[in-house]
């Protein structure tokens, strides 16, 4: 990636660009564009911007003030893999046209801000984020929802449920349910689709360290990428999705990072490390338990204090609550521990170094804005080293050995969107520390949620409500 608005310039002569892309991140996370053709390309886009209307898009602006700018992050540059004529890709940040701030809605600004904060703070000057997205690929996906009619179908040549289906000939190799963890090829057959993720991934400027087959059957994988700081790991996530989808679509499949797309299998998660570094020294590596310091296990408990909020914001879908149930190796329990993966929190095993120490938050999912996900993680592990919030004991224990009145004492995460979206509600001042989220902000991502996806999944028929309750 380029650095600065010359560079890129002649980063885009040298790779023949007739276009550029300016991408950008709507609230709810998902990536937006428009396109210039390159004659239109000078050093004036990054001082003055470009003009665009911001009441389309989703969470932003009202139609009376609509005019918004994006200027462009020279930082972020990288050619397009995917369009057919050679086309520098941008990041932008989005400023008030009239008063040339930056705009409080921006996921990109509130990631930047909580970065500054944590400067601000003294305790540390980099939060390194390692997220490990988990997705499915499958061979074709059919879906519809009206008044008097919903279903949904996926399929997929790996799927177990296909292992009688006439394919002339069925070859088998199917991955059985909880099966996927990790076979080779053949049943393994979507090694080579993965391989060229990452080299396209590569091409983009961002570093996969391991690709492989995930636990469930029916395509489901994992990339994961190297560590990075905040605001180029939210850049880095936006791109990561937009490679993966269309990489899979180039080959005739279709990629989802829904959570829970099949019944009765491990649902699909993001597991996110993270460690606070100040200079050369890890701060998150002592002498505690699993060879934490104590401000990590400050951070630790900053985590679980706020669990049920945090998930407002980073299992942000209702579908993500359907992967947090118990017996899918989901983190439902708001523990940590060095062992246990149902732990919400996790402290790697393999991560015994000073460079290696980190801490790894289970929870969330990709259904989130990649940059409120990692901004919020950030805020609430910093609240707990302000407030000193010892974790407590870990839960080393075997979950399915422990007696139900014992685990009746171990939290849980939220059963639902709702619940997740009232306790961000009442708990949220942690997040406007350093006016890093504001109020609007999390009042609009509320009262978004509730409106447009909430209320419209509970007000609709399930095919499985019809199974309980047609003939009562």
């Amino acid at each position: 990636m380029s650095k600065g608005p010359s560079e890129v310039i002649e980063f885009a002569k040298s790779n023949n660009a007739e276009f550029i892309d300016i991408k950008f991140s709507d609230f709810p996370g998902s990536w937006q564009h428009f396109t210039l053709p390159a004659s239109e390309f000078g050093e004036k886009l990054f001082t003055e911007g470009l003009g665009f209307d911001g009441s389309s898009i989703r969470g932003w602006k009202n139609i009376n003030e609509s005019d918004m700018l994006v200027l462009p992050d020279p930082s972020t540059a990288f050619m397009d893999p995917f369009f057919r004529h050679p086309t520098l890709s941008l990041i932008g940040n989005i400023l008030d046209p009239i008063t040339r701030e930056p705009y409080s809605r921006d996921p990109r600004y509130i990631a930047r801000k909580a970065e500054q904060y944590l400067v601000d703070s003294g305790l540390a000057d980099r939060a390194f984020f390692g997220p490990e997205p988990e997705f499915f690929v499958f061979d074709d996906v059919r879906f519809t929802q009206n008044e008097n009619m919903g279903f949904f179908s996926v399929d997929s040549a790996e799927g177990y449920w296909n292992t009688a289906r006439e394919e002339d000939p069925n070859l088998g190799y199917k991955a059985k349910f909880k099966g996927g963890y990790f076979p080779v090829p053949p049943t393994d057959s979507l090694q080579d689709l993965r391989s060229e993720m990452v080299k396209i991934l590569q091409s983009c400027g961002l570093t996969p360290e391991i690709q492989h087959h995930e636990v469930a059957t029916a395509g489901q994988g994992e990339i994961d990428l190297r560590f990075g700081t905040l605001t180029k790991m939210g850049d880095a996530l936006a791109i990561f999705k937009y490679v993966v989808k269309n990489t899979a679509r180039m080959h005739g499949k279709t990629a989802t990072f829904m959570p829970k797309p099949l019944y009765g299998d491990n649902g699909s998660g993001m597991h996110v490390h993270v460690s606070l570094w100040k200079g050369d020294d890890n701060v998150f590596y002592g002498h505690e338990y699993a060879g934490l310091s104590e401000t990590a296990l400050y951070f630790i408990g900053g985590l679980l204090e706020h669990t049920p909020s945090l998930l407002a914001l980073t299992n942000a879908s209702t579908n993500s609550y359907k992967r947090l149930v118990p017996g899918f190796e989901a983190p439902v329990n708001l523990a940590y521990s060095s062992r246990n993966r149902s732990a919400s929190i996790r402290i790697p095993a393999y991560s015994e170094t000073q460079q290696a120490k980190r801490v790894e938050f289970r929870c969330p999912d990709a259904t989130g804005n990649p940059y409120f996900t990692l901004a919020a993680i950030l805020m609430a592990g910093l609240d707990g080293i302000d407030n000193r919030i010892h974790p407590g004991e870990p839960l080393d224990k075997n979950i399915y050995d422990m007696p139900p009145e014992e685990l009746e004492n171990v939290r849980k995460a939220p059963p639902d969107l709702e619940t997740a979206l009232t306790a961000l509600e009442n708990d949220h001042g942690y997040l406007l520390k350093g006016d890093v989220f504001t109020r609007d902000v999390i009042d609009t991502w509320i009262a978004y949620k509730r409106e447009n996806e909430v209320t419209p999944v509970r007000s609709r028929p399930t095919p499985y409500e019809f199974i309980l309750y047609y003939d009562v």
